[in-house]
């Protein structure tokens, strides 16, 4: 089974390119299950359950950041998506956090960044482009050649990744995911993630409260040192 992991910011156009990637999928004689991650709404499934008759369901996160949810659930999703006789799971994450990345050995990893974002949103991705495969840009009819070449430029400087640029709303350019999504290999064995989590879970993320690093404990930092700490027994 393939088990594809698109990932990137808000409003990147994730859904479009995966739906437009579906289509063709689906065209070819290839039956793919969905999953859809989000904070507290998507009706993604549903509509992929429309459009293309295929098995998808969706994962309400809430308080839990949405890429550490998909780490949780995915175990179970694979089993699910096989038990549909599935020859590959599609998963979209919100994608919030950006230390942490949802991709798993042996999977595909996308991410979809909007060129209108500004050039230097490469710069800021971290593990949600660095470790990722692939990225896939959209929206690229919105700027100009000269934007595009420089993000196009920042990408390569942080994530050695396969570049596909879009305008997904037309679905340009996304016969070459669809020809990645068949080229990837199937998963093996257990499944692990491709990187390292963020440090730790912080006394904030468990719901304390108070402001200032003398509250918390666990991994802190001041205003006037970068050096992290830790602070507790």
């Amino acid at each position: 089974m393939k088990l594809i992991i698109c990932a990137g910011p808000p409003t990147s156009g994730k859904t479009t390119v995966i739906r437009q990637a579906m289509r063709r999928l689906v065209s070819k004689g290839h039956k793919p299950a969905f999953l859809k991650v989000d904070v507290q709404y998507a009706d993604e499934d549903e509509i992929m359950k429309a459009e293309f008759r295929i098995p998808a369901r969706k994962v309400y996160s809430g308080d839990l950041c949405p890429d550490h949810c998909t780490v949780l659930v995915l175990g179970e999703a694979v089993k699910w998506a096989e038990g549909e006789n599935c020859g590959m799971l599609i998963v979209e994450t919100a994608g919030l956090c950006l230390r942490c990345a949802p991709y798993i050995k042996g999977s595909l990893g996308v991410a979809v960044l909007e060129a209108t974002s500004g050039i230097n949103l490469p710069k800021k991705l971290g593990p949600i482009l660095s470790l990722a495969n692939m990225a896939i840009v959209t929206k690229i009819d919105l700027v100009s050649q000269a934007e595009r070449e420089v993000f196009l430029s920042n990408i390569l400087d942080v994530a050695r990744v396969g570049v596909i640029e879009t305008d997904a709303l037309h679905g340009i350019n996304i016969d070459r995911l669809v020809q990645k999504i068949e080229e990837a290999e199937e998963i093996q064995g257990p499944l692990e993630l491709k990187g390292n989590p963020p440090l730790g879970t912080c006394t904030i993320c468990v719901g304390k409260k108070e402001i200032g690093w003398k509250g918390h404990f666990g991994i802190v930092r001041s205003l006037d040192s970068p050096d992290l700490f830790y602070r507790g027994e």
